[in-house]
């Protein structure tokens, strides 16, 4: 376990520069102790490590000291090999790159390690978007791409829910989500999220910003993928639902909401249980999801969506009944 713990130690360094005990720390998963304890080991083997203080601190190798610990075990090499799956690489103009990559990565491979990376390439594809919906292809992805990469502005023209807008964003990172593509950007000091698809047009200008230092994407990213929603479903409704209606909500319901909802063990002498669940900011898109549920569910709170409930309900029937007479005058 110590060795192990000291060689990623080791290679953190070289691979990040400075970092400090803390980071180091976590990325091990030991105590602050236990970090101070390995770097003094290391610098007793004759390791050049050192400390620098101050707010920007930590530790760091002797500059142009190597270390020559670049062997994979097959977990790593498989591993490798399981990130790079093709469908993103391709939305962002790497698939030529990343098979190229991957050839080269086979080829450098012991023999023992190359039949499990083909059998990996042979048995895993990824199908990133959700059932029955297909994949964005943004028509500018890869100039976005470009310009997160060469940390320049970019001026968009963004079809938003309300309206067509301009703005000058400062691309900060890329996310890939149920076959979406969304960019996290700097918008007048603030970073919000855009859908790559909705970009009318993108240009990229030849004006270099400054990434935030404390920006952290994925952390960004599931604090705002919380945040929406949290918007999306502000409201609470209680339900009455048959045995089969909890399996329905389990089925039907998105993440959110199914992490959300609250199902009473007790249940009454026909099996039925409360259940209370969150639903949308209107009356309409709150109706709109519980009515998948059909009869399986009965709405008791708030009145205003049971009043809705049946009011739909009751068009619904006086509709199919207008078509059921309608058929049978016609036979």
């Amino acid at each position: 376990m110590r060795a192990s713990r000291l060689l990623s130690i080791l290679t953190t360094l070289q691979a990040r520069g400075r970092v400090t005990a803390p980071d180091l720390a976590a990325a091990c998963e030991v105590s602050l102790r236990t970090i101070y304890r390995d770097v003094d080991a290391l610098a007793a083997a004759g390791i050049p490590i050192y400390s620098e203080r101050g707010a920007e601190g930590g530790y760091r190798l002797l500059d142009g000291y190597r270390v020559r610990l670049n062997g994979l075990s097959p977990l790593e090499a498989e591993a490798l090999f399981m990130a790079a799956l093709p469908g993103p690489a391709a939305d962002l103009g790497l698939d030529a790159a990343m098979m190229a990559a991957q050839t080269k990565l086979m080829a450098a491979l012991p023999i023992n390690l190359r039949e499990n990376a083909l059998r990996l390439q042979a048995r895993f594809h990824l199908d990133a978007p959700a059932w029955f919906s297909q994949a964005e292809q943004p028509q500018h992805l890869r100039a976005i791409a470009d310009a997160l990469l060469r940390e320049t502005l970019i001026e968009i023209r963004y079809q938003s829910w309300k309206a067509e807008k301009r703005r000058r964003v400062a691309p900060l990172g890329l996310v890939l989500k149920g076959g979406t593509w969304y960019l996290a950007g700097c918008v007048d000091g603030s970073v919000r999220t855009y859908r790559v698809a909705r970009v009318l047009d993108c240009t990229v200008l030849d004006e270099a910003f400054d990434r935030p230092a404390d920006f952290n994407l994925a952390t960004y990213w599931q604090a705002a993928a919380r945040r929406l929603e949290a918007e999306l479903y502000p409201n609470r409704a209680t339900l009455r639902v048959s045995p089969f209606g909890v399996k329905l909500l389990e089925m039907l319901s998105q993440p959110y909401v199914k992490a959300e909802t609250h199902v009473t063990e007790d249940a009454d002498t026909t099996g039925w249980r409360i259940a209370v669940v969150p639903v949308g900011k209107s009356l309409q898109h709150a109706a709109a999801d519980l009515l998948r549920l059909g009869p399986e569910a009965e709405v008791l709170d708030p009145p205003e969506l049971r009043q809705r409930m049946a009011e739909l309900t009751q068009a619904m029937a006086r509709r199919y009944q207008t078509l059921i007479t309608r058929d049978n005058a016609g036979s």
